[in-house]
């Protein structure tokens, strides 16, 4: 940035506007392939939020409501701030079709942010560098990074920075990235020039709102995540519900049907970054394969990953369902049996439900080897 031109106000307001323009080709070349600026004013999100927990459509994440108004009140949950500096990074990889292994029962479905490594590591450390940059002009100032791992409304932010619009799946859109993007966040005291937000471009469309095999979208931009598929294979701690549990198919970690029909979605390019590309052939992994791990195998294919988060007893809970709809095989049924007596109460209640669904009732399984 120049030095300080001799009329203080008008170098404040020059250098905060330089300086913002440095902060996103800066981003651009840490990887980011967007970098927007907004204030701290959330009013209509916040209303929103609030409408949504009294609905109770949070389930079982206590966290959204535990921590008030800190998630939409950011000066509250970082006294000081005053902007906040949102990032998109682009994960779209060049992997496996996703209908090619939903339509392949033999194949277990994980959702595409989670093919590679864990974001959240990925896209911290570069916000951490982009704040070190922004203090080698700026001089010290107050900042913290945030990456999912906070209380944070970071798509309606994202949203007052012109990275996109929230859709009618409540995921952040982009007219030439679609959906297939992490945010992340810096909260800053520096009060730098704000950008626009952009108009929505959903119009009539409500694909997304169709193709939820659980009818998760209860309406245009309003999802009951104990319905969403995500939700119950990650979030959910306990018995995923009797009336889901045939919706799942071969989904085991997370669902993208309301991003693949998305017409926006047919623009996202395949992003570069090599720790989004597949790991362990997750984007076309056999059922089976995946169900024989025992947990230290589970542990250690599952390093540096997302999903190593919900553990081995919900990654058994999640594969013996889709198990349970493939269609009948002795290959399935022997798998299924061998874990009859795994010391999960979780886990044999979703294996005994997927053997009733091949004809097999435990206790009478001798009959079926």
């Amino acid at each position: 940035m120049s030095l300080p031109p001799n009329n203080p106000v008008s170098l404040e307001q020059a250098q905060l506007a330089e300086l913002a323009s440095a902060i996103k080709t800066w981003g651009l070349e840490l990887g980011f392939q967007q970098v927007g600026i907004s204030d701290t004013q959330l009013t209509q999100a916040e209303t929103r939020l609030f409408a949504w927990l009294n609905k109770d459509y949070h389930g079982e994440m206590a966290w959204m409501a535990h921590h008030g108004r800190l998630r939409s009140q950011p000066a509250e949950l970082v006294p000081g701030t005053v902007r906040i500096i949102s990032v998109r990074m682009d994960y779209f990889s060049d992997a496996t079709p996703a209908e090619d292994v939903l339509t392949n029962s033999k194949l277990a479905y994980i959702s595409r942010y989670a093919l590679g490594r864990d974001y959240h590591k990925v896209m911290r450390r570069r916000l951490q560098t982009l704040a070190e940059r922004i203090a080698s002009v700026s001089g010290p100032f107050g900042y913290r990074a945030f990456v999912d791992s906070a209380p944070v409304l970071e798509k309606p932010l994202a949203e007052k920075a012109g990275l996109g619009w929230i859709g009618k799946h409540s995921n952040l859109l982009h007219r030439e990235a679609g959906s297939w993007f992490f945010l992340g966040e810096l909260y800053t005291d520096l009060p730098l020039p704000v950008d626009q937000a952009v108009s929505n471009h959903c119009g009539d469309c409500e694909a997304c709102i169709s193709v939820c095999p659980t009818a998760a979208i209860v309406e245009p931009y309003v999802v009951d995540a104990r319905r969403c598929i995500s939700y119950l294979t990650i979030e959910l701690k306990g018995s995923i519900p009797l009336e889901f549990r045939p919706l799942l198919g071969n989904r085991i970690y997370g669902c993208d049907d309301c991003q693949l029909v998305c017409p926006w979605n047919r623009f996202a390019k395949v992003s570069l970054e090599a720790d989004y590309a597949p790991r362990h052939r997750l984007d076309a992994p056999e059922l089976l394969t995946l169900f024989n791990w025992d947990e230290e195998t589970f542990l250690h294919n599952m390093q540096g990953s997302p999903i190593r988060r919900i553990g081995h007893e919900a990654w058994l809970r999640n594969i013996a369902v889709a198990l349970g709809n493939a269609p009948t095989s002795p290959e399935i049924t022997t798998a299924l049996m061998s874990r009859l007596q795994h010391p999960s109460a979780i886990v044999r209640e979703h294996v005994e439900w997927a053997l009733q669904q091949h004809g097999i009732i435990p206790g009478e399984e001798s009959k079926h080897v």
